[in-house]
This record gives structure tokens, sequence and C-alpha cells, in this order.
């Protein structure tokens, strides 16, 4: 029993990361109103737990491997706990971003330590089962977002999507200070601090272009200066890496052709996927006037449709190429977000997400364990950590893209509508998610007009959004048929990539 409860004290952590994810989603529209946001607010309320988790993963197993995992472990609880206290008790946007920053921080500890701990608590068939336990886990959270944050959203309110977490973790720190192995690793090595704040610095300049660049317009000379100084990071950055003993990535492994492929495809998987359910969310709640249960019912076939297909995955990878699973994943996510796009266009109404929902979220489930593994896979065993982090990185790195250039193809699409239609000074305050405010504002006589406007510009907006998103989906499809030829993967080793 005593071992079982390892497994547990490692779950827990892993369900409240990855249900933090598609919770916030549900309950994005009622933030907005209480808290008086912009459009680039919420982006950044999104932006920042992913920009954290991109930035410091790498960086915190090499802290953990100097510390103690379990030591990461507890304190990456602890942090997570108290910031989504802060979460919930933001009295303006800045404090909730400033908030989701740190929840990211302290998620990045406890990601970068799930698999030594289950590694160091389980050996042989106890091993493959723990991990086909946390696997499940890992796909039913997704899954139990949308469930959870309407329900909390609509009956208490959206700060409550927070607050949940903090019994959960304390009862995760007790068990897992009570079970978990203190054991170090023989050899720790070194953690490359100036790699990861360049590396920060790098991927939050060229998210802040991208997000002003939605307020501003791409002819900003403040949106090209920060893309400008995020590249010019990000060249530092390489020669940082080629300088320092322990980099916190060796970019001679960008040389080996599979792992080179992967990085940008789990990029383009997460930015194509995970992006559109917070924009249709604000959509549907906000412009169609659905309830956050309703919203998150919405969102649910893709979360179902992901945790079935990826139990599929093991027996495709034992007669397919791990690049010919993952493309065809990525091709059900591109072709998913273009029936949306169509549906959307011509429907304006939110029935017309499920079919590309649902085809998505096949999608997601075919992809996301093979893709980890070819990673890892194409690598020396000595270097598997580090594939490892840098694959989860090149993913959260997608989000945050993601929310910025598909946040700003959804509100330029939409203002441009609207003003089409005589109303574009209320394209701000639309796409940020006020839009009972702009009508309640309105002359009586003008609402249903202004209503009708809102309405067609909004799906405009939707769709467009969707068709960049399948696009990019198409795009990591033909990367992967074509870069990533990797051999095929143990099945076991799949599901510890979920």
């Amino acid at each position: 029993m005593l071992r079982w409860l390892r497994l547990i004290a490692v779950c827990l952590g892993t369900f409240m990361l990855l249900v933090d994810v598609t919770i916030v989603n549900v309950a994005l529209p009622a933030t907005a109103v209480d808290l008086d946001t912009s459009f680039g607010a919420l982006q950044w309320v999104i932006d920042g737990y992913a920009l954290a988790l991109a930035a410091l993963l790498m960086a915190a197993g090499g802290v953990a491997d100097r510390v103690g995992h379990r030591s990461t472990y507890v304190a990456g609880t602890v942090v997570f706990a108290l910031a989504s206290l802060g979460c919930g008790l933001a009295v303006d946007p800045a404090m909730l971003i400033v908030s989701r920053l740190v929840q990211g921080i302290g998620g990045a500890a406890m990601i970068a330590t799930t698999f030594a701990l289950l590694n160091g608590s389980y050996t042989g068939s106890d091993r493959a089962s723990a991990y086909g336990v946390w696997g499940a886990v890992s796909g039913a959270s997704t899954a139990v977002g949308p469930l959870l944050g309407g329900p909390i959203t609509e009956a208490l309110s959206w700060r409550w999507i927070f607050f949940v977490n903090v019994p959960v973790s304390v009862v995760a720190i007790a068990v897992s200070l009570f079970v978990l192995p203190a054991a170090r690793p023989a050899r720790a090595r070194r953690v490359d601090v100036a790699g990861v704040v360049v590396f920060s610095a790098a991927i939050a300049a060229l998210t802040s272009g991208m997000i002003r660049a939605t307020d501003d317009g791409w002819s900003s000379p403040a949106c090209w200066g920060l893309i400008v100084l995020g590249v010019l990071l990000l060249a530092a950055f390489a020669a940082v890496e080629r300088a320092v003993a322990e980099p916190l990535l060796d970019l001679a492994l960008l040389r080996q052709p599979v792992f080179g492929g992967v990085l940008p495809v789990a990029l383009l998987l997460n930015g194509a996927a995970y992006v559109s359910p917070a924009f249709a969310s604000l959509w549907m709640q906000s412009v169609l006037g659905l309830s956050p249960v309703t919203a998150g019912l919405v969102a649910l076939p893709m979360s179902v449709a992901a945790f079935v297909a990826s139990l599929a995955t093991g027996r495709l990878l034992r007669v397919r190429t791990a690049g010919a699973v993952i493309g065809c994943g990525l091709l059900l996510v591109g072709v998913g977000d273009l029936l949306g796009a169509v549906l959307v266009w011509t429907l304006a109404a939110w029935p017309a997400l499920l079919p590309g929902f649902l085809l998505v979220g096949v999608g997601i489930g075919l992809a996301t364990a093979p893709l980890g593994s070819a990673g890892t896979g194409a690598l020396p065993a000595a270097r598997a950590g580090m594939a490892g982090g840098a694959v989860y990185t090149a993913r959260q790195v997608g989000v945050a893209f993601g929310v910025a250039l598909l946040g700003g193809v959804f509100a330029g699409a939409t203002g441009s509508s609207l003003a089409g239609r005589g109303a574009g000074s209320a394209a701000r305050d639309v796409v940020g998610g006020r839009t009972a405010q702009v009508l309640a504002a309105a002359p009586v006589s003008a609402r249903p007009a202004l209503e009708g406007a809102v309405r067609a510009a909004v799906a405009h907006g939707m769709a467009s959004l969707l068709a960049v998103a399948g696009l990019a989906g198409l795009l990591g499809a033909l990367v992967a048929w074509t870069v990533v030829r990797a051999r095929r993967t143990d099945p076991a080793s799949a599901v510890a990539h979920r």
C-alpha cells in the first residue's frame, strides 16, 4: 500500500497542472468582466503560465539533480499552491498575470521531477503499471477541466478554479513528504543560469511583440522592436550554449534529423491544437450567451477523443513508425481546425465547433505520446532527460506563440469585420469579452443591429483563427512525414510521454 501512495502523490500534482490548463479557458469570460481586462491581458493570463513552463522546465531538472527530486517537487507544489491563492485573490489583471507566471515556475519544478520520482519509486512491472496509471490520469485531467470549470465558475466564481488547488496541494505535499524517496542522484549537473536567463528573455520578448501587434498593429515600431530583440536574444542564447561546459540545450543535438524535426512539430502541434478552445470559450459565453457549464461541455469532446485515441497509439506504433503516426495526428488536427473554420463561417453557432474539436482531439491523442518518445529515442540514453525537456519546452512555446499569433488573428479579423459594419469602435471591448457591456451602453433602438454585427464579426474572427491553426497543423504533418523518420517505438516508452 505504501508504495502506491507514491503514485498518488505524483498523480495529484499532474492532475492539478493539467486541469489548470483547460479549466482556465472556461473561466476567461467571467475573469474579463470581473477584472475589466483588455484582450492583451487575457492573452497573458494564458501565456504567463506557458512561458514560465517553457523557460524553466529544463533548468528545473538541473536544480532537481542538485538538491533532490523530492525536495524540488515539494517546493514546486508549495509555489504552485501559493500562486494559485494569489490568482484567486487577484484584484487587477497585473496581479493575476504575475500569479500565473509564478504558477508556471512551480509547475516547471513539478513536471521536471515527475519521471525521476516514478523511476526512483518503481521497478520492473510495477514501473510499467505506474506509468500506465499516470498516463491515464494525464489523459483524464484535460477532460475533467471543462467539467469542473463550468460548474465552479457558474455556482461560485472564477476565483474558485484557483482556490481549489490549495487543499489538493496540501494533500500532495503531505503525502510526498511521507512516502516519496529522498535519495539524490549520484552526479549533479550544473545549472546553466545564463542560458535560462537569455532564453527566458528571448521567448518573452517574442511573445510580447506578437501580443503588442494585436493592440497596435504589425506596423508598430514597438512590436517589431520587441520581435527583433527576441531574435537577437535567441542568437545570444546559441552563443551562450556553445560557450558553457554544461548547456541547457546541447545545440549539436539539433543536427540529429529526428530530434531536430520533433521540436518544430511539437511547437506546431500545441499551437494548432490547444489555443482555439480558449478563444472559442470567449465567443460562446460573451457573444452567444452560453453558460460556463455549457461552454465547458462543448470543449469536452476534444479531451475525451484525445484520451481514447491515446489508448490506440501503442497498437499503432507496433506497425507504423513514430513519424507516420505523428504525421497522421497532425493531419487530423489540421483538418479538424479547417473543418471548424468552414462550419463556423457558415453557421456562426457553437455546434459548428463540435465536429472539428472531435477530429482535433483524435489527432492530439495520436501525436502526443510518440512525439515525446521519438524525440528521446533518437538520442543516446544519457541525453534522454535533456531531449524530453526540450520537447516539452517546444510544446509550451507553441502554446505561448499560438496564443499571441492566433489571438492577433482573432482580434484583427473581428475588428475588421466590425469596422466594415460601422461598429469598429466596439472591437476592443468585444474581443476582450465585454460584449454585454457594449450592448448595454448602446441606444435601445440600435442594439439589435449592433448585436447582429457583433455576432457576425466574432464568428468571422473565430473562423479566421481556426483556418490559420489548421494550416499550422498541416505544416506540422508535412514536417513529421518528411523529417521524423524514427524507427518503430516501444509502446511502453510512449506512455511516459503523454
